[in-house]
C-alpha cells in the first residue's frame, strides 16, 4: 500500500503543484504583513503576557509568584524578579531535570534546546514545549511573509529551502525527550505538508559529524533547486567554498540560478554583506536578518526598513528592556514595548511559552523605532571591553574593523579581541585583535590596527579617554588567524558545527591568551 507521506511527496513535486504553493503562500504572506501593520503591538504584548499567565498559573513557578493574582504588568513585575540562565537551572531545573512536568510550564516538556555558553563554555539546557515549537514555526512563517509582502515574484517555493543547521543529533532523555541543537529539533519538527519543500532529509540534518555532514549537504544540494538559504554566515562561506570546489562553477548562482533568499543570524552581517555579492553574484537574491535564539525567536528584518529588524509580538513571547547601564541594580527599570525609548542599550529580557519567566537572554538591543518596534542586535551583556575603564560593546568593535577593512581593501570573516595585560603594573595594557580574513591579509598591519583605534576613538568616548597619549592603554596589537583556523581552533575545543560561533569578545583576556598561544603554535 502507498503511503500518504509518499502520495503527498509526488504530489509536490509537479511543477503546477508548487507554482500554485507559491502563489497561495503570497495571499497569505500580504494577510499576515497587513495584521502585523494593524496590530495595537503594547496592547498585544499585554495580552499574551496574560495568556502566559492563565496558562502557567498552576505550575510550581506560577503558584510561588501567584499568577492567579496578578492583574496588571506591574504587578508581574513586582512578583517576578530577573533571573538568569543560573538562577533558573538551580532553583528550579536541576533536581528535576529531564522531567521539568509543571515546574515552569505546564505539561510534559517534549524537548531541550543545548545552547553552548558562549565565553564561559557552559552548555544551557533549555526548555522547548509544543507552544514554542509552534511559536517558531509562526515564526519563520512571519519572516517569509515579509519577505514575499514586498519580492511577490521572488517564487520560494517553486524550489526548496535549504537550513544549513547545526550537528548536534537528538539524544533520547530518560523521559522520552530529546535534547539536541534547536535546529534539530526544528528539523524533526518540519511538516509533513512542506518536508518536500526543505533541505535537507531528516537523516542528514540530524548527523552529529560536523565535517561528514557539510561534505554530504554540499554533494546534495548541488543536485537541488535552492530557493532560500539560512544559517550563520561564516558557515555559510564555508558551504560556498565547497560546492564552488565540486563543480568547478565561480558563483553561487551558476550552481543555484532560482536562489532568491538568503537568511542570516547569529552574528553581524556588515562585514559579511558585500562578500556575499561577490560570492553570490547575483542581484535577484536578497538578504534577511533574524533574531533568533534557543529560549524563542525575537525579531525579523522587513524588507520595508532594511537593516533592522521587527519584534514580532504576537508569537507567545513577552518583552521586557532593562537599560544596560541598569543591570546591577537590585530593581532595575523594565521596559515594555509600551514604555521603551529609541537610541537606549537595552538588555532583553523574556518571558516565554516554554516556561522562562523575566529570564535575562544575555542580548543588548537598541530601537530605532517605536510604531513599529525596529531594533538592531548589538551585543551581548558578557561582550564587552573594559578591563582598563574604555566600556567598549562588541557593536562599536565590529563598526571599526570594518571601517579598517574597507580603507585597506580586506576582507574579514571572523575575529575575537581582548585585554592583553602588562607583566609590569606601572606599563599600561592594550587590547589585541585576533582576526580572519577572506583572501589577503592586509599588507600593512600597523595602517590596519590604526584605523580600529582611529574610528574606536570617534565612536567612544571613554575609549578616547583611555588612550590619550598612550597614558592607560596602549594602540591596539592585530594578529592574524590563518585561514580556516577558527574551524580547526573551535574543532580542538569540541565545538565544531554551524551552532557555535568564536566568542568576539573576552574581558578577563582568558581567551584571548589561549587564542594567542593556540596561533603562535599554529603559524601560517
Amino acid at each position: 500500500m502507498i503511503s500518504k507521506t509518499a502520495v503527498l511527496s509526488t504530489i509536490a513535486t509537479h511543477r503546477f503543484v508548487r507554482r500554485a504553493a507559491d502563489a497561495g503562500f503570497v495571499q497569505l504572506a500580504h494577510q499576515r504583513v497587513r495584521q502585523l501593520d494593524q496590530l495595537d503591538v503594547a496592547a498585544e504584548q499585554e495580552r499574551v503576557l496574560f495568556q502566559l499567565l492563565r496558562q502557567a498559573r498552576n505550575t510550581r513557578f506560577g503558584q510561588e509568584h501567584g499568577f492567579a493574582w496578578i492583574r496588571t504588568v506591574d504587578d508581574y513585575q513586582q512578583r517576578v524578579p530577573i533571573r538568569t540562565y543560573e538562577q533558573f537551572w538551580n532553583g528550579y531545573w536541576k533536581d528535576a531535570y529531564p522531567r521539568l512536568d509543571n515546574i515552569t510550564w505546564p505539561g510534559k516538556i517534549p524537548y531541550y534546546a543545548l545552547s553552548s555558553g558562549t565565553t564561559s563554555g557552559a552548555t544551557k539546557y533549555l526548555p522547548v514545549s509544543w507552544e514554542m515549537v509552534r511559536s517558531n514555526r509562526r515564526a519563520a512563517f512571519t519572516t517569509l511573509s515579509f519577505f514575499r509582502h514586498v519580492h511577490a515574484h521572488a517564487d520560494t517555493f517553486t524550489g526548496k529551502f535549504f537550513f544549513l543547521g547545526g550537528s548536534t543529533d537528538l539524544r533520547q532523555q530518560v523521559d522520552g525527550s530529546l535534547a539536541g541543537d534547536l535546529s534539530g529539533i526544528a528539523a524533526k519538527e518540519v511538516p509533513e505538508a512542506i518536508r518536500d519543500y526543505s533541505f535537507p532529509p531528516l537523516e542528514l540534518a540530524l548527523l552529529a559529524d560536523w565535517e561528514t555532514k557539510l561534505a554530504r549537504l554540499a554533494e546534495q544540494s548541488i543536485r537541488e533547486p535552492i530557493t532560500a538559504l539560512s544559517g550563520v554566515p561564516s558557515w555559510m562561506l564555508i558551504l560556498f567554498d565547497r560546492i564552488k570546489q565540486m563543480t568547478g562553477k565561480r558563483t553561487v548562482a551558476d550552481i543555484w540560478p532560482t536562489l532568491r533568499l538568503v537568511v542570516h543570524g547569529g552574528t553581524s552581517f556588515d562585514g559579511y554583506r558585500e562578500l556575499f555579492r561577490q560570492e553570490i553574484g547575483s542581484e535577484a537574491v536578497q538578504f534577511c536578518e533574524v533574531y533568533p535564539c534557543s529560549e524563542g525567536f525575537i525579531a525579523t528584518e522587513d524588507p520595508r526598513t532594511p537593516g533592522l529588524m521587527r519584534v514580532v509580538p504576537d508569537n507567545g513571547l513577552f518583552f521586557e528592556f532593562i537599560p544596560v547601564e541598569e543591570l546591577d541594580l537590585e530593581r532595575p527599570t523594565r521596559h515594555t514595548l509600551r514604555t521603551l525609548e529609541t537610541g537606549q542599550q537595552y538588555a532583553v529580557v523574556l518571558s516565554s511559552c516554554a516556561g522562562v519567566w523575566s529570564y535575562l537572554l544575555g542580548d543588548t538591543v537598541v530601537f530605532e523605532q517605536k510604531r513599529p518596534p525596529l531594533l538592531r542586535f548589538s551585543g551581548r551583556t558578557k561582550f564587552f571591553l573594559s578591563a582598563f575603564g574604555e566600556h567598549l560593546i562588541l557593536e562599536e568593535v565590529e563598526k571599526a574593523v570594518n571601517a579598517a577593512a574597507a580603507e585597506c581593501g580586506t576582507v574579514w570573516v571572523d575575529l575575537h579581541v581582548g585585554p592583553v595585560f602588562p607583566s609590569d603594573p606601572k606599563q599600561p595594557g592594550r587590547h589585541r585583535y585576533l582576526i580572519e580574513f577572506r583572501g589577503a591579509p592586509p599588507a600593512d598591519r600597523e595602517r590596519f590596527a590604526a584605523r580600529i583605534d582611529a574610528e574606536l576613538c570617534r565612536l567612544n568616548e571613554d575609549y578616547a579617554a583611555h588612550r590619550a597619549g598612550n597614558l592607560t592603554m596602549l594602540p591596539p596589537d592585530v594578529w592574524v588567524i590563518p585561514a580556516g583556523g577558527y574551524d580547526e581552533w573551535m574543532k580542538s575545543r569540541g565545538k565544531q558545527g554551524g551552532q557555535f560561533k568564536v566568542p568576539r569578545m573576552d574581558n578577563t583576556g582568558k581567551l584571548t591568551a589561549e587564542l594567542s598561544d593556540w596561533v603562535t603554535r599554529h603559524p601560517q
